[in-house]
C-alpha cells in the first residue's frame, strides 16, 4: 500500500521565512511558500541570504527535500531529521560543519544563528557550525539583525530557563567584521558549538515582576578603523547611563579588517570596516535581560559619539517597554515554550512588544502548525500595563533522543 501524500501547509510572502522553515522542521510538517517577492520588478524570488539559509538547513538535517520554482518565487519544503554535525552527514573539518556565506549577503550572521539555535536543542548530535566566507557580518546591521555580542550575552543565557545549559553553548568570534559597501559582505568568521541537546525543554514560568536594573555590560567594537572610536563611544554612552546606575562595564574590542581577494585588481582588499556598540542590561530578577545594538552605516558619516548616545537611548527605550523579555528575544522564548512539555507556561511581555507584527505573526504560524492558541491577560500585580501570555507546549521534543 502506498503511503498517503503529506498535506502541505500553505504560506505566502517572504516575511518570517526562517521562522516558518524552523517550525516545519521541528514539527515535521511539509510547507509550501508562494508569492516570494513576486511583485518586485528587479529582484523577484528568494534573496541570497534565504538561499544560503536553505543550504544550511539541508546540511544540518538528513532526509529533507526542497524544490524551488524557476523564478524562485515558490518553494516546497519537506523536513527531515535534525542530525547536527553528525559524522558522515556533512561535517567536513572533524566534527564541524563549514558554511560559506556569499558576498551578496546583506544580513548579519545572527540571521542564521537565531534559527540554528532553535533547532540545536532538538538535534541528534552536537550542532557545530563555522560561518565563513565573504558574506559574514558579525556586527549589527541596518536590516535589524543583532550583533554577535548581543546574541551571546542577551539570547544564549535564556536557554538556561528551559533546562538547556548555556554553559555548553559556545560562540567564538574568530574574525570580526561590519557590513561592507552597500550593506553586503563582511568576511568575518564565527563558530557556534551547541552541545546542549535535550529530550524536552522545561516549562517556563517567567510571569513575575521584571525587577530593577542592577548592572549594564557591553562591547564596543572597531574593525579596520582607529581604536580611539571605542573610547569615544563608551564615554558618550556612559554620560547618559552613569546618572542612572553605577555598575557599568563596557569592554573595547579592536580588530584589523579582514583581507579578501579583489576580483577586479587581482590583489587583495580590506572588507568589513566600521564600528559599533552593543549594550545589555541585567535585572535583579533571574533571566531578565534587555539589549541594544547600534552600528555605523556602511556609507559612514556618523561620529562615534552619536553611536554611543543612540545605543544608550535605545537601551533605555527597550527597558521602558517593560516585560521580562525584550522584543529581540521574545520569538526565541515563545517558540521554545510552544515546543516544550505539554504544560502551560507563562511569560510576561510588555504591551509594545506583544503588539509587534513579528509576535502576532508567530502566534498565527504556531497555530497553523498545530500548536495551541495563546491565552492573554493583564498583569495585575502592578500598573505597568504588561501582558501575561499563557502558552501550552506541544510536547514535540527531540525525535532523535526518544529513549534518553
Amino acid at each position: 500500500m502506498s503511503t498517503p501524500r503529506p498535506e502541505f501547509l500553505k504560506f505566502t510572502g517572504h516575511k518570517s521565512f526562517t521562522q516558518r522553515l524552523v517550525l516545519a522542521t521541528l514539527t515535521g510538517r511539509p510547507i509550501h511558500i508562494s508569492k516570494i517577492r513576486s511583485n518586485s520588478p528587479t529582484n523577484p524570488g528568494l534573496a541570497p541570504h534565504e538561499i544560503s539559509f536553505l543550504r544550511l538547513l539541508e546540511a544540518v538535517t538528513n532526509g529533507s527535500s526542497m524544490q524551488i520554482s524557476y523564478t524562485g518565487t515558490t518553494i516546497t519544503y519537506q523536513p527531515g531529521l535534525i542530525t547536527g554535525a553528525a559524522p558522515g552527514f556533512g561535517a567536513t573539518d572533524g566534527d564541524i560543519l563549514e558554511h560559506n556565506l556569499p558576498a551578496t549577503c546583506t544580513r548579519g550572521v545572527t540571521y542564521f544563528l537565531l534559527p540554528l539555535c532553535l533547532l540545536a536543542p532538538f538535534s541528534k548530535s552536537h550542532m557545530n557550525v563555522r560561518f565563513s566566507g565573504p558574506g559574514v557580518i558579525t556586527s549589527a546591521t541596518e536590516t535589524g539583525d543583532l550583533s554577535v555580542d548581543s546574541f551571546r550575552t542577551a539570547i544564549l543565557p535564556l536557554y538556561n530557563l528551559f533546562g538547556i545549559p548555556a554553559a555548553r553553548i559556545e560562540l567564538r568570534v574568530l574574525q570580526r567584521s561590519c557590513a561592507g559597501p552597500h550593506g553586503s559582505g563582511g568576511a568575518g568568521v564565527v563558530e557556534l558549538r551547541f552541545a546542549s541537546q535535550v529530550r524536552l525543554p522545561k516549562t517556563l514560568h517567567l510571569n513575575r515582576s521584571p525587577g530593577r536594573i542592577k548592572r549594564i555590560r557591553g562591547v564596543a567594537y572597531a574593525t579596520g578603523v582607529s581604536a580611539s572610536n571605542n573610547a569615544r563611544m563608551i564615554h558618550s554612552a556612559r554620560e547618559i547611563l552613569n546618572p542612572l546606575i553605577s555598575d557599568i562595564h563596557i569592554a573595547a574590542q579592536y580588530d584589523q579588517a579582514p583581507l579578501v581577494a579583489d576580483e577586479k585588481s587581482g590583489g587583495k582588499k580590506r572588507m568589513g570596516i566600521g564600528f559599533g556598540l552593543s549594550l545589555v542590561a541585567e535585572s535583579s530578577a533571574v533571566g531578565v535581560l534587555y539589549s541594544a545594538d547600534v552600528v555605523v552605516p556602511p556609507k559612514g558619516g556618523v561620529i562615534p559619539e552619536d553611536i554611543g548616545k543612540r545605543c544608550a537611548y535605545q537601551l533605555l527605550e527597550t527597558i521602558s517597554q517593560g516585560g521580562c523579555v525584550s522584543a529581540a528575544a521574545a520569538p526565541t522564548v515563545l517558540t521554545l515554550m510552544a515546543m516544550g512539555s505539554e504544560d502551560v507556561g507563562r511569560l510576561r511581555l510588555g504591551r509594545d512588544v506583544m503588539g509587534t507584527e513579528q509576535i502576532i505573526g508567530l502566534a498565527r504560524d504556531l497555530r497553523k502548525f498545530g500548536a495551541s492558541s495563546w491565552g492573554l491577560r493583564d498583569a495585575e500585580d502592578d500598573d505597568s500595563g504588561d501582558i501575561i501570555v499563557s502558552v501550552k507546549g506541544t510536547g514535540v521534543g527531540n525525535v532523535g533522543r526518544k529513549i534518553a
